[in-house]
């Protein structure tokens, strides 16, 4: 999952940054709104965690940007201010959640994984499909009970094809939201990750769709 991050303070963007990615998502970091706005408008993100004080353009601004253009990825807003009808004023423009601050970073960790299973149409924390079984919370993945031991590539692909549950998955698609901006997106890469899957899983989930990408049957729930 790619998530794209718009918090101007340094410190706390850096430790926003550091949870996510222990947690297994791919992080791009803007610190400013005009960027936010260009970086949301022309990458494919998962979601976005968005800071409404920003410099240049503020986060108010640029989520209704967003939105206008049709971009419909989550957002969870952060803020400072305190008033409720700032609160209001946000999820009218198109937020998903609202953090103030200051927030344990549990909290929005579990916020994000919330406002992705709803988008994606899912209801538990543990995704199921056929045998196998992954802990959005625990980041585990296992077979008929078993754990598995996977890279964080190959639990990225994973998570988002089982997210993605019931729909063909191409490979690009797949590679913009495993990378960040600075890595290479090759989509042969996506080939070798699915195959490694496959061996590691033992089990026959996620197929291929010659021409199109890759499949997970829609049982995930």
């Amino acid at each position: 999952m790619r998530i794209l991050l718009a918090e101007d303070e340094p410190r706390v963007a850096a430790d926003i940054k550091a949870a996510l990615e222990r947690s297994g998502y791919v992080v791009d970091r803007v610190a400013d709104g005009e960027a936010a706005w260009f970086q949301g408008d022309t990458e494919e993100y998962d979601a976005a965690v968005l800071d409404l004080g920003l410099p240049k353009l503020e986060g108010l601004a640029v989520l209704k940007r967003w939105r206008a253009n049709d971009r419909r990825f989550p957002v969870v807003v952060l803020t400072a201010r305190g008033a409720w009808t700032e609160r209001v004023e946000g999820i009218d423009a198109g937020a998903d959640d609202y953090l103030p601050k200051p927030f344990e970073m549990d909290e929005l960790l579990a916020r994000l994984r919330a406002v992705l299973r709803r988008t994606a149409g899912q209801v538990s924390p543990v995704l199921t499909c056929g045998a196998v079984t992954l802990d959005t919370r625990k980041m585990q993945i296992a077979v008929s009970g078993v754990p598995i031991q996977l890279s964080p590539l190959e639990y990225r692909l994973l998570s988002y094809l089982m997210h993605h549950a019931g729909r063909v998955i191409p490979a690009t698609e797949l590679a913009d939201h495993l990378y960040d901006l600075d890595h290479d997106r090759d989509s042969n890469a996506i080939e070798v990750i699915v195959a490694r899957l496959r061996r590691k899983l033992g089990v026959n989930l996620i197929e291929t769709r010659r021409g199109f990408g890759y499949f997970v049957p829609g049982d995930a729930s």
